[in-house]
C-alpha cells in the first residue's frame, strides 16, 4: 500500500518556474515506478512524466520535454517534478501516480494516485 501526497502547485507566470512534490508513505517506496499526470476540467487525465524505480529510466509527453523534469529521492520518499519555462497551456491539477511496473504508469494504469495540486500559469 502506497499513500501519495502532492504539494508545491501555486500560481505562476509564463516562463516562470514551480517544483512540485510528491511524498510517498511505504517502506518499499523505492521498488515503486512514480508519474505525473495532470487534468483540466473537461478533459481526460493526460501522462506527464514517469521515472523507474531506480530513477536510470525517464519518459516524458512530447509536449512537456525539455521543459519539465522528473526526479526521485528514494531515501526521503520523494519525487520531484521541476516545471521550467511555464505557459498557460501548463495550467492543470497536477496528480502524483504509482505502480510496480512502470509501463502501467506510462499507459495511465497505475494502481496508486494523490489526490492533486492546482498548477496556474498567468500570462
Amino acid at each position: 500500500q502506497v499513500q501519495l501526497v502532492e504539494s508545491g502547485g501555486g500560481l505562476v507566470q509564463a516562463g516562470g518556474s514551480l517544483t512540485l512534490s510528491c511524498a510517498a508513505s511505504g517502506r518499499t517506496f523505492g521498488s515503486y515506478a512514480m508519474g505525473w499526470f495532470r487534468q483540466v476540467p473537461g478533459k481526460e487525465r493526460e501522462f506527464v512524466a514517469a521515472i523507474t524505480w531506480s530513477g536510470g529510466g525517464t519518459y516524458y509527453a512530447d509536449s512537456v520535454k525539455g521543459r519539465l523534469t522528473i526526479s526521485r529521492d528514494n531515501a526521503k520518499n520523494t519525487v520531484l517534478l521541476q516545471m521550467n519555462s511555464l505557459k498557460t497551456e501548463d495550467t492543470a491539477v497536477y496528480y502524483c501516480a504509482a505502480d510496480g511496473i512502470v509501463h502501467k504508469v506510462v499507459t495511465g494504469r497505475p494502481e496508486y494516485w494523490g489526490q492533486g495540486t492546482q498548477v496556474t500559469g498567468t500570462s
